[in-house]
């Protein structure tokens, strides 16, 4: 077999505690954060050098054995769930920050460095790193560039494509290139905007040189209570048609306030219908005069109650929060599926209301946390998956909010990748010219389909959307039930 051959000449390359192959070692890898599917590798490979990441995607190439790049699992569209009978490359132990120039704003790291550890690393001189996802305690730099990430500052400040600057990265055929460099200005096509969010389909990223940001010299956070989350969706539009640009608008439901007050205890209203996060940040001046303009504002949008935040421990507070809302509604129900639709900003309410009605219709609970600023919808749709049929109910409504963000102009994914869960419903949001290209793009980088073979594009034909029974991904045996 593939694999066996390949083991022998991993066996040469790793030690033992770091080529993992025993059913319990291989264990924890078989899932990531959409914990619904599950994959089972062949082995695990844990890499210390950039050199053994090169050698080992050398090795599956020659003997056609598929492989994904993993970091911290924290993918919540299953887009770090093994190829089955694979081989997985576990990236943490890369977590060096290789260079970081303050003068120049940029820091080399390998793809296992934390997210969060990079902000902490320069803050000292005043500078910080934006994307900011909800798992940044955790994620990793090279997950973050695989799907792109964005987080609640993307409004202002875009997402990972937007911030990184060079890449140093292995194709699927063991040959390592170099993407970009430490300028802003390019020349000849946009190839690190093509590798960043491609969901490891274009090989792994050795080093990523991210640009850095000066720290804004003050913020002002707000938060208005609603009775209604349509109102809420509504006061976005508000804000946006208004001309301001704060650096994060973020709202959370009913649901999703009770779980994140469960969690850490925010001091959110506790009558309120919906929350509306807004942060300003800036220049002194400047802030202080947008803070005038937000304030009327919100008034005028019907809130019922408005706070600024007094200090930064109440900032911090605030946003500590939204950020622990997807954990957090595990206090409300013991599974949920997190998804990741689009719709324009102008049609959050619209958006809102009728996931309202789908929530009904079904008879399942959602809470509702997103990014308000970009229109990026994170309904978190609660099911118990030890009741029969549970899962299908929950993904059946998952795929019309999916419907919907198509419908309304919007996409199936704002962060979260296609991964597993959403191939299917590639062919509702694209044309069969665009799906071509797509395959082109990835059969010409990797013709052999090793690199997180059946993530994003499916093998062949887009298989027909799920209606009943199993998922059509489990139909194909690219997944299996946990």
């Amino acid at each position: 077999m593939p694999f066996n051959e390949l083991l022998s000449d991993l066996a040469a390359l790793y030690p033992s505690d770091r080529l993992l192959t025993a059913a319990a070692q291989i264990m924890p890898y078989e899932s990531d954060g959409l914990t619904a599917f599950r994959g089972r590798p062949s082995g695990v490979v844990l890499p210390v050098t950039a050199d053994e990441v090169v050698e080992t995607v050398r090795l599956c190439h020659r003997h056609d054995v598929p492989f994904m790049a993993r970091g911290s699992g924290t993918s919540l569209s299953g887009g770090s769930v093994p190829v089955p009978d694979g081989l997985v490359i576990g990236l943490n132990r890369l977590n060096r920050i290789l260079r970081y120039d303050p003068l120049h704003r940029v820091a080399v790291v390998e793809p296992g460095v934390i997210n969060l550890r990079v902000s902490e690393h320069v803050a000292a001189d005043g500078l910080y790193y934006a994307p900011d996802p909800s798992s940044g305690p955790v994620c990793t730099i090279g997950g973050n560039v695989a799907f792109n990430s964005g987080g609640v500052h993307c409004l202002k400040y875009g997402m990972t494509a937007n911030h990184v600057l060079g890449l140093k990265c292995v194709l699927p055929d063991g040959e390592v290139v170099t993407l970009g460099g430490e300028s802003l200005e390019t020349v000849g096509p946009d190839l690190i905007g093509m590798f960043a969010g491609s969901e490891g389909l274009f090989g792994i990223a050795l080093e990523i040189t991210l640009r850095l940001l000066p720290r804004p010299e003050v913020y002002r956070t707000f938060l208005a209570a609603y009775d209604t989350l349509s109102a809420a969706g509504d006061a976005v539009s508000m804000v946006v048609a208004s001309g301001l640009l704060p650096g994060a608008m973020e709202i959370m439901d009913r649901l999703a306030i009770d779980a994140a007050e469960a969690a850490v205890n925010a001091g959110y209203p506790a009558d309120a219908q919906a929350v509306f996060l807004v942060e300003l940040e800036g220049p002194r001046e400047e802030v202080a005069a947008e803070e005038v303009r937000l304030m009327k504002l919100l008034d005028d949008s019907g809130a019922t109650e408005i706070r600024v935040a007094k200090d930064d421990a109440e900032r911090l507070t605030f946003w500590k929060g939204r950020k622990s809302a997807f954990s957090a509604v595990g206090r409300l129900s013991p599974d949920f599926i997190v998804q990741d639709g689009v719709v324009p900003r102008s049609r959050l309410g619209e958006a809102l209301g009728e996931i309202e009605r789908l929530s009904q219709e079904f008879g399942i609970r959602v809470a509702n946390v997103f990014h308000a600023g970009d229109g990026n919808l994170h309904p978190l749709i609660m099911y118990d998956g030890r009741v029969a049929g549970a899962l299908e109910n929950a993904e059946r409504l998952a795929g019309e909010i999916l419907r919907l963000c198509i419908r309304m102009g919007g996409s199936i994914t704002g962060e979260h990748g296609v991964g597993l869960e959403k191939r299917a419903y590639l062919g509702e949001m694209y044309e069969a010219a665009d799906t071509r290209t797509m395959f082109a793009i990835r059969d010409a980088i990797d013709p052999k389909s090793l690199a997180n073979r059946g993530k994003m594009l499916p093998d062949a034909e887009a298989p027909a959307l799920a209606s009943h029974g199993a998922h059509p991904l489990e139909q194909q045996g690219v997944i299996s039930r946990m």
